[in-house]
Order: structure tokens, then C-alpha cells, then sequence
């Protein structure tokens, strides 16, 4: 199970899976995307990532497929990760909803 404090690439990446089931290099572009560029994974981080995810029981392994002579393997939530990332969101919620209650208090637009 994944710590309250989730690194941000983690939750990218279970953000990623949260639709559909998808290979390694998409999950390196969707991660790309979701974070607005911010957050670029290297295959080898990438691969050490879903490593430990499955390890932790957040995602599996759902399918493998050879395209141009490569393997793709195909990850996918599950039922726990599907729960972590609903807990880690509401954590995150939680603590936006505080920083903008303090802005508005103090006159900032949040």
C-alpha cells in the first residue's frame, strides 16, 4: 500500500492507468501530459515504478502483445489501487481546499 505521501510521478502513474489499461510508453507520454510536461519519466525509472506498484499489489500486469518485433506489456489498477488513488486525490483535494480557504481569507484570488 502506497504512503499518504505519494510522489508525484506515482500518482501520475495510477492517474494514467485510472481509465484503461495501457503499455510502458504511453504511460512515459500520458504522465507527460497529465503533469503539462513537468514530469518526464525515463524507461528505466519508469520500469523500476511499475516494479514496485505491482509489488504493492496498485497495479497488474493485465496482457502482453509483440508490435514491430517488441514486447508492449500492459498494466492495469487494481481494486486496491483504485482505492489509493481515491484516498491520495481526497488528501490532495482536502489540502487545496484549505490553501484556497486561507487565500480567500486574506483577499487573494484562489
Amino acid at each position: 500500500m502506497a504512503s499518504p505521501e505519494m510522489r508525484e510521478p506515482t500518482f501520475l502513474l495510477l492517474t494514467a492507468l485510472a481509465e484503461q489499461p495501457q503499455h510502458g510508453y504511453a504511460l512515459i507520454q500520458e504522465v507527460e501530459h497529465l503533469s503539462h510536461g513537468r514530469v518526464r519519466l525515463k524507461p528505466g525509472t519508469l520500469y523500476g515504478a511499475l516494479d514496485r506498484l505491482v509489488g504493492e499489489g496498485l497495479i497488474a500486469q493485465s496482457g502482453e502483445e509483440v508490435v514491430e518485433g517488441r514486447l508492449r506489456r500492459y498494466y492495469t489498477l487494481t481494486t486496491d489501487g483504485v482505492s489509493t488513488l481515491e484516498r491520495e486525490t481526497g488528501r490532495l483535494q482536502a489540502n487545496v481546499n484549505a490553501a484556497a480557504t486561507r487565500l480567500r481569507a486574506r483577499g487573494a484570488t484562489a
